[in-house]
This record gives C-alpha cells, structure tokens and sequence, in this order.
C-alpha cells in the first residue's frame, strides 16, 4: 500500500505525515489492519526496539474534584462509586510505589485529583517524591497534579521529578464540550510550564468520546507541536454515573488505528498505552506492543487493570522484553538535544446513524458495551488490600 510505504519512510526520517496521511490511517480498513500494523511496527522498532517500558500509578488523593470533566469518575458531580480518600502520607505513597517497581516498573506516576496544586500541596508532594527516590534507586517520578501556578513546576522539580504529566485529552475545538471548568489553552500553558522548568513533559489524549477522525488528528498533531517527551493514548472508560457513560464508540481494531496513526505522527517519542485498554483492546492487547513502546502496570486511578503478572506474559509472549533501569527510553537523538526537543525533527451491524458526528465510526464497527469490564479499584493505595503489580 503506497500510503503505508510512504508513512513509514517519513517515519524513519521523522518527518511529520500531512493530515490527509493521518486520517487514511484511520480510515483504513479491517482487511489491511495487520498492514497498518506492520507498517507502524517498523517505526517503532527503528526508536525503540523490542523494548516495552513498565509505568505505576499511584492515586495520592482520589475524588471530589471540583472540575466538571465529562469522561472522569472523579469530577464534581459524578455519581461513580469510586474509592475518596485525601492525601496519602509520604510513606503511604512510598510504599505504593515500591509494589510498581518491585513488579518491574521503570517510572511512578503520582497523581492526585482537583484543578491544580496549592503551594502546601507542593510541599506534601515533594516529601513523597524524595521518600520514593529515597527507597527506589534510579526510579522515574512524574507527578500529575493539575494547572500549574508560577514556580511550582520548578519546586517539583528540586524535589526530584523527572517529568509532569498534563494530557490535552481532545481537540481543542471540541475541548469545550468535554469540560467547562478550565480551558485547553490552560492545559497548554501547565506543559510549557513543566518544559521550562527542565521536566520531561508527558501529556496526550482520550479517545472514544465521541470525537470525530478530524479531531483525533486534530490532537494528535498539536501533541506534535507541543514537543511532549511521552505520549500517553487512553481510551475513554465509561464509568456509570458520569455524562459519558454510554459513549461505547470503540473497538480493537479502531484503537489500533489510533495508536498507528499516533505513532506515525510522533514516531520517536514514548508512546504509552493507557487506561482502557483492557475494556476497548481485550484479547488484541498484544498486537498493540507493535505500535506503543510503553504501558501502565496494573491498576489505573479509579479502575482496576489486568493482573500484573499478565501485562509481564503479555509482553513475554509477544516477544517484546521489559525495558531495564538501566537503559536509556528515548533515542539518542532526542537526550542529546536541548528540553523539548520535539517527538519529530522539529525542536452491531447496521447502516450508519444519520445522527452520528461527522467522521464518527458507523455503528457497524461500534463494539457492543462491555459494562462488566469496568471495575471499580477496590485494592491498592487508600485501601487495606495489597496493590496489583
């Protein structure tokens, strides 16, 4: 397929595909969906190997968020029936961390709910990051707090932080309809923030609610100009009791696309595969080891993931290793060059629904809802049960 040669070869050059390159990766069909893999996978290989970084989650303080996101179980409003607890104390939080690295996790992502930090929080924050760098020699942290205020980026930072995570989540022309709260020029402005403060910036998307094929690229290029070191591509979990409950728009062949055409945008940055995948992907969860370089461990925030001992089969049985300590994730190109160096070279089955969005997958490729796959996180940090790791 010409389109599929022509992808890769800019791929290996990291040259950025047009938009029309980019939407007829996501318009391809489930006859050349191996192919769209293959092609992608060459890419992947060529930065990063076989090699699959393990990432942890560790909940600081879950629930009663004030900000109104439609797609999260802890927003203001949200009737999931979700674990809430405040702040874990340091040592909590410490020990948390040292189940993901104990199950062979590289980097801790500390996350707590609300629209951004207070300069106490900061303080607490910081504590936790130097007891985990205390216990857990040459672990990552990246923390994941929310907007960011003057010189708070800089304060995680002297504590020992590594990267900050603040994800754009859609595009910006439809941001508006996800969440009213704050703005996507807001999220835009936290990343830059953590970029000058010298921390590797993650920040990346949710898909499945709603959005159109235009608005996938749409994000997905702007991640580009953002220059995030990682990319993380979640997959929308409908948790009851939230406004996007019923979007089940999803299925493993339309997150392979996705996590395809992400690759072949931003070929050379840390893809991760995140939360959803064991709802949205399922038994496929494998054959997107060749398109992402890098996945969750576990648990998620609010809902629980597959056995940690799966993802480590997984990843053995599919002939990919787990990415040492030791080992560098980006290429070398991309250490070598200044902070924000760029992830390219830049620094049920029935006719389509006249209702559906424009772009929108037709309900013939629309998986039936799978309400039994989302759990609940019921074990792990704020609870008495040991983690998943």
């Amino acid at each position: 397929m010409d389109l599929l040669n022509t992808l890769v070869e800019k791929g290996l050059r990291r040259e950025l595909p047009t938009r029309e390159e980019a939407l007829a990766v996501l318009a391809t069909s489930d006859d050349d969906l191996l192919e769209v893999v293959a092609a992608a996978g060459k890419v992947r290989r060529q930065w990063f190997g076989r090699r699959v970084k393990l990432n942890y989650l560790v909940n600081l303080k879950s629930g009663l968020c004030p900000e109104d996101c439609s797609y999260c179980s802890q927003r203001l409003g949200s009737k999931a029936e979700i674990l809430k607890y405040t702040w874990l104390k340091p040592d909590e939080a410490s020990k948390a961390a040292a189940a993901g690295v104990a199950g062979g996790a590289k980097r801790v992502c500390l996350v707590a709910s609300g629209r951004g930090p207070t300069d106490r929080d900061v303080d607490r924050v910081s504590k936790t990051i130097e007891a985990i760098k205390d216990q857990n020699e040459g672990v990552e942290v990246c923390a994941c707090l929310g907007l960011l205020s003057g010189g708070q980026a800089e304060r995680l930072r002297a504590a020992g932080a590594d990267a900050y995570n603040h994800n754009l989540n859609t595009s910006e022309g439809t941001y508006g309809d996800i969440t009213t709260t704050h703005t996507y020029a807001d999220r835009v402005d936290t990343v830059h923030q953590a970029q000058a403060a010298g921390l590797s910036a993650c920040s990346g998307l949710i898909a499945g609610m709603g959005e159109s094929d235009e608005d996938l690229v749409d994000v997905v290029f702007s991640l580009r100009e953002l220059d995030p070191d990682s990319v993380p591509v979640n997959f929308l979990i409908p948790f009851e009791g939230t406004p996007l409950a019923k979007e089940w728009n999803l299925t493993p062949q339309r997150c392979l696309r996705i996590l395809a055409m992400t690759r072949f945008v931003c070929p050379d940055v840390e893809v991760r595969l995140a939360g959803g995948r064991e709802v949205h992907l399922r038994s496929m969860q494998p054959l997107a080891l060749n398109l992402v370089n890098s996945i969750f461990l576990g648990d998620y925030l609010t809902s629980e993931g597959q056995a940690g001992q799966a993802d480590l089969d997984m990843i053995a049985d599919a002939g990919f290793e787990v990415e040492g300590a030791d080992t560098t994730t980006l290429p070398e190109h991309r250490v070598d060059a200044a902070a924000g160096a760029g992830c390219g070279s830049h620094s049920g089955g029935c006719e389509p629904c006249g209702d559906a969005p424009a772009g929108a997958p037709a309900q013939a490729e629309v998986s039936a809802a799978r309400t039994d796959l989302v759990a609940v996180r019921r074990r792990g940090a704020g609870t008495d049960l040991a983690p998943n790791a």
